[in-house]
């Protein structure tokens, strides 16, 4: 007889497996399915956050950074090191090491809320009187139960045409993040968060590195007196970025791959890298789900239709993350799965999409929220704006890292928040304050009021927002 639970949930990424616990803590008998496997072919929850996103690659950044310092910046402190070295091997294991930590915690969850995991793939078999039969094809094939079903499959890394994956020459963010030795030469095609985040950690390691774009506007997404001041430490850092390329053939040799473009001048250039890594978005991952099968409705992308409280078109059934509509970040696909959840329990689940920070960590990271100048210009809202640089922020000063700035944009009548923007150090974190501002509809003039702690470099937001009323009291 089949196992029946309340809740199912399809994929345990962030989405899926926050959703799940979600669940299990309002009360429902809770069931989740996922089939990544790791190297030992075992459970591997996460998705591709956990195994080939965000948690490796900031492994990879966080040991490339130490290179960097013991290189370039050690000696500035006084300390001698002699000739550095890295070994690229004990870097991925460290990188694999804390993957499976975070793949191993998803798995205590679960049996710490008493949900029951099961390792395969999921997808629809068949409506039936109380809910929906799901098919789970692992070791061996079952079918359970359930009377909600919870979507949260994730995405795919999207190829170029004529240039698929091989993971060894043509890489994706997942081949990214194995390349077993320092490559000479890397290239890259997408200066998106991927992009910028992988070009960084092999640039640090010595590669030299060309990323190319085809959009004419560096992170078009982001403010760009931000953009155009990380564009500089960049380029200084010798990052090679061509912006407005267009990307003819991509053809594969013996000793790597050769990539025919023209620049934004209309120049035609042929570029030999011995390894390119190509990060041109995402696409949702809905292959093999079975949705014809209860007639769930996909868009032509092949994503999830939901509405605003990620309902799909059939009763019961839900879908959160990378798999609908909205940005593909994986605090986004958090923040759905315990809406969702609270909602099948008749709770008033929310999710602000304009309160939802954005990273990219590269160095100096780059961190936002709400609206950007450019964006607040074409809808005609009028406001003041106040920026504050780091060189006058005295802890950045003692950190060595003076690079960049934080921006306030504030509602020119009312002083409601209504962007903060920041390039330069932990930008990922003092993002966090902005988010709560903004949640609780704070002004410019609260955060100048709130006393932030000295030396910090938390001072740095004080002051930006001291600057929208131009009375900063450090620059």
């Amino acid at each position: 007889m089949s196992q029946a639970f309340d809740v199912v949930v399809i994929g345990a990424g962030p989405g899926g497996y926050i959703a799940a616990i979600r669940a299990a803590q309002l009360g429902f008998k809770v069931a989740c399915i996922d089939e990544w496997k790791n190297a030992a072919g075992g459970p591997a929850p996460g998705g591709t956050c956990t195994n080939v996103g965000c948690i490796p690659s900031k492994a990879l950044l966080q040991s490339s950074e130490h290179f960097d310092h013991a290189n370039h910046h050690f000696a500035e402190h006084g300390i001698s090191t002699g000739t550095v070295k890295m070994d690229v091997a004990k870097m991925l294991g460290r990188k694999d090491t804390v993957v499976k930590q975070n793949n191993d915690g998803i798995l205590y969850l679960f049996k710490k809320n008493k949900i029951t995991f099961f390792h395969g793939r999921g997808s629809f078999a068949q409506a039936n009187a109380e809910g929906y039969d799901i098919l789970v094809k692992g070791d061996k094939e079952e079918t359970i139960k359930a009377t909600q079903v919870i979507v949260a499959t994730g995405s795919n890394a999207r190829a170029l045409p004529g240039a698929d994956f091989d993971e060894t020459q043509i890489l994706s963010n997942d081949g990214a993040l194995r390349i077993g030795a320092v490559p000479k030469k890397l290239g890259l095609i997408g200066a998106g968060v991927i992009g910028l985040e992988m070009g960084s950690v092999w640039r640090r390691l010595g590669a030299e590195v060309t990323v190319l774009e085809g959009l004419p506007t560096f992170l078009g997404a982001v403010d760009q007196q931000i953009a155009k001041e990380a564009k500089k430490a960049f380029d200084k850092q010798g990052l090679k970025i061509e912006m407005g390329v267009k990307v003819g053939e991509i053809k594969t040799t013996k000793k790597g791959v050769n990539v025919a473009y023209t620049t934004a001048k209309g120049e035609e250039v042929s570029l030999d890298v011995d390894k390119l890594i190509v990060s041109i978005g995402r696409v949702p991952n809905t292959s093999g789900l079975n949705a014809e099968a209860v007639k769930l409705k996909l868009d032509d992308r092949g994503a999830v239709v939901v509405d605003d409280e990620c309902r799909t078109n059939l009763k019961g059934v839900w879908a959160v993350g990378d798999v609908v509509r909205g940005p593909m970040l994986a605090h986004k696909a958090e923040e759905e799965g315990v809406a969702v959840a609270e909602r099948i329990a008749g709770q008033h689940g929310h999710v602000n999409f304009n309160t939802i920070p954005w990273v990219i960590y590269t160095h100096p990271e780059i961190a936002w929220v709400g609206r950007t100048e450019e964006q607040l210009k074409a809808d005609g809202v009028a406001y003041k704006a106040g920026t504050f640089p780091f060189l006058a922020n005295g802890r950045a000063r003692a950190l060595g890292d003076t690079t960049g700035m934080v921006k306030f944009l504030a509602d020119a009548t009312t002083d409601e928040i209504l962007g903060v923007h920041i390039v330069g150090p932990m930008a990922s974190e003092l993002i966090s304050e902005a988010v709560v501002a903004m949640e609780f509809k704070a002004s410019a003039e609260d955060i100048a009021r709130i006393c932030h702690a000295h030396p910090s470099l938390s001072e740095a937001t004080k002051e930006a927002a001291l600057a929208v009323d131009k009375r900063t009291l450090n620059f």
